[in-house]
C-alpha cells in the first residue's frame, strides 16, 4: 500500500503542478475579474480539475502494484498521463478561444467580448482601417468604446444582421475607439438602479446598499448592466469622472 499511495502522491503533485501553470497563466493574463466570471469558465475548470487532480492519479493508485513489471507500470501510467494531458490540451484550447479579448461600451450596456466572437475576416479589415483595435494572441482584455458608424444605413445594416445571429457592433474592433472617448456617452446611459430592467426588488436593495456605502444617492442615475455568458453584473459610475467605482455580482440577476 505505500508503493501505491507513493505513486499516487508523486502523480498527483506533478498534476497538480501542470494544472496550476495552465490555469494560472490563463487567469493572470486573460481570466481576471470579472472575466472568469462573464464568460463562465468555472464549469470547464472545475472538469480539468476533476481528470488531472483526481480521475488521473486515482487511477495511478489502481494499477501502482509493486509486483507489477516496470516496464508494465511505467507503460500504464504513460497511458494515464496522455489521456489527462488529451484531456487539459482541450480545456486548455476550449479556455483559449473562450478568453476575454475586450471589455465593450455600447448603445446603453457593457459587455465581454471573447476571442472565437471576433471572426479571421474582421480582424484582417481591423488591421487595414483601426489597427491600434487589431487582438494578437497576446492580447489581454482591453475597455473599449464600440459605437454603431455614424452613416445611418450602415449602422441599420450592422443592427439588422445582429437580429439574425450575424456579428454585431462589439464584434467589429474595425469600429471600436478609445474607452475615454465614449465616456460623455456613458455618462448618458447611466440608470438610476431602479430602472435596470429584469432586476427585483430585492435585487434593487441590494444594489442601492452598495451605492450608499460607496457614498453615492442610492437613487442617483450612475448604475449600468454588464452582460455576458453567465449572470449580468451592474456597475456603478462617478458621475462626475465617469470612473467605474464598482462591479457587482448581484445574486440571481435575470439576464
Amino acid at each position: 500500500m505505500r508503493f501505491r499511495l507513493k505513486a499516487f502522491g508523486f502523480h498527483l503533485l506533478g498534476s497538480a503542478c501542470v494544472l496550476t501553470l495552465v490555469l494560472g497563466g490563463l487567469y493572470l493574463g486573460w481570466y481576471q475579474w470579472p472575466g472568469w466570471y462573464l464568460t463562465a469558465v468555472v464549469s470547464v475548470s472545475a472538469l480539468l480539475a476533476t481528470v488531472d487532480l483526481a480521475l488521473g492519479p486515482l487511477l495511478t493508485l489502481v494499477i501502482a502494484n509493486p509486483k507489477k513489471p516496470r516496464r508494465e507500470l511505467a507503460r500504464d501510467i504513460a497511458i494515464i498521463a496522455a489521456a489527462q494531458l488529451a484531456a487539459l490540451a482541450y480545456g486548455s484550447a476550449t479556455l483559449w478561444s473562450g478568453r476575454p479579448l475586450f471589455y465593450t461600451f455600447s448603445l446603453d450596456r457593457l459587455e465581454v467580448v471573447r476571442a472565437f466572437e471576433i471572426d479571421a475576416a474582421e480582424i484582417a479589415l481591423a488591421a487595414k482601417q483601426n489597427p491600434q483595435f487589431v487582438p494578437h494572441w497576446y492580447s489581454r482584455p482591453r475597455w473599449v468604446w464600440a459605437p454603431y458608424p455614424a452613416d445611418p444605413k450602415e449602422a441599420k445594416a450592422i443592427f439588422d444582421a445582429a437580429a439574425t445571429g450575424a456579428a454585431d457592433v462589439v464584434d467589429m474592433p474595425r469600429l471600436f475607439k478609445p474607452w475615454r472617448d465614449g465616456l460623455p456617452e456613458l455618462r448618458k446611459q447611466l440608470k438610476a438602479a431602479d430602472k435596470l430592467t429584469n432586476v427585483s426588488g430585492r435585487q434593487i436593495a441590494y444594489i442601492k446598499a452598495h451605492m450608499r456605502e460607496l457614498g453615492y444617492s442610492p437613487d442617483a442615475p450612475i448604475t449600468m448592466i454588464m452582460t455576458g455568458r453567465g449572470e449580468p453584473l451592474v456597475a456603478i459610475f462617478d458621475p462626475a469622472t465617469v470612473q467605474m467605482k464598482a462591479l457587482l455580482q448581484v445574486p440571481t440577476l435575470a439576464s
